[in-house]
């Protein structure tokens, strides 16, 4: 790695020590935060269960209509299920395209045939969870009266509970993100830096002393050359440092995890980046910046593939990296 400063990968000595650190700081954080970002997610998803109850007529009639007028419901209608099904596990049993579940739960139809959509796909989604669905939860299904105002809150804040599960995980992560992306921009606005968002000026042209989110980098698409053309890739911070003889920007990985086992399976992500990029841009690291559960095996599986990292309880790091 000759003409990459190294900050902490050839520093294996301090590696337990800061592990230690970072855990109790995403602890610390996550005890603080999680329980208000839980319960906001859970008021959120109430009132999005209710909205389909409404819509719906208490479940009784989930229709093809329905779902064309207000796709994102279909989110709320896998949470109905017992057990409650997952995109891809819909995806399957439905045996429609896979984006097709992701596109509708994000509130808009998929760009296909319309009548292949409504004729066949969402006829097939329907189908799956009208054998799914939770009866003994959705009691007033298989009769005749209307629920009860007790049976209908039960199973509305059960599925609203359902439905918080799989979205506080992320709620959290992108918390965690946007805290970071803070702390370095605090970190850079106190050393001059200016935040840039001009997405005409690529990575590697941006004015010495600035910063960037989001940053597109153009890579090589296989890796290896530019035989298969190339694929803008985004970089969470990209810092053009002060010193106008540095010539390259550094490239910044945010980085959070609340647990070791989380940490290994995210591993191939930054590996596929780095390599890209050394065989793009030659000598250059990929800089992590990393708060939570990453421990010496993460952390020398990162250091051998050409990766470095700074410690957000240590953010002033980065004027090793001269910023």
């Amino acid at each position: 790695m000759m003409g990459v400063i190294l900050i902490n990968a050839d520093k294996p000595n301090r590696w337990n020590e800061d592990t230690q650190k970072s855990v109790l700081q995403y602890n610390n954080w996550f005890m603080d935060f999680a329980p208000q970002a839980y319960q906001s997610a859970r008021e959120t998803c109430f009132a999005s269960v209710e909205d389909v109850f409404m819509h719906s007529e208490n479940l009784k009639n989930i229709t093809v209509d329905l779902l064309v007028s207000n796709p994102e419901v279909l989110a709320t209608l896998r949470m109905l299920c017992a057990p409650p099904i997952a995109r891809d596990r819909l995806t399957g049993l439905a045996d429609v395209p896979k984006a097709l579940v992701k596109t509708m739960e994000g509130g808009r139809l998929p760009r296909v045939n319309k009548q292949l959509l409504i004729g066949q796909h969402i006829p097939a989604l329907l189908g799956v969870i009208e054998r799914l669905l939770d009866r003994q939860l959705i009691n007033w299904l298989c009769s005749e009266c209307d629920p009860c105002g007790m049976d209908l809150f039960v199973a509305k804040s059960v599925v609203a509970d359902r439905l918080c599960g799989c979205t506080s995980d992320p709620i959290i992560r992108n918390a965690q993100e946007k805290r970071q992306l803070a702390v370095i921009s605090s970190y850079l606005n106190s050393r001059g830096y200016r935040l840039i968002n001009d997405p005409m000026v690529s990575a590697f042209e941006m004015p010495h002393g600035t910063y960037a989110y989001h940053k597109n980098v153009k890579m090589f698409k296989n890796a290896l050359d530019d035989g298969d053309g190339y694929v803008n890739t985004p970089v969470d911070v990209v810092i053009m440092p002060m010193d106008a003889n540095i010539r390259r920007p550094l490239l910044v990985e945010c980085k959070s995890a609340g647990d070791y086992a989380n940490t290994n399976k995210r591993r191939k992500e930054e590996d596929t980046k780095v390599t890209q990029l050394r065989a793009t841009y030659g000598d250059i690291t990929l800089y992590l910046f990393l708060c939570g559960y990453f421990d010496a095996t993460y952390l020398g599986y990162e250091a051998a593939n050409h990766m470095d990292w700074i410690w957000e309880h240590r953010v002033e790091d980065f004027q090793e990296v001269n910023v």
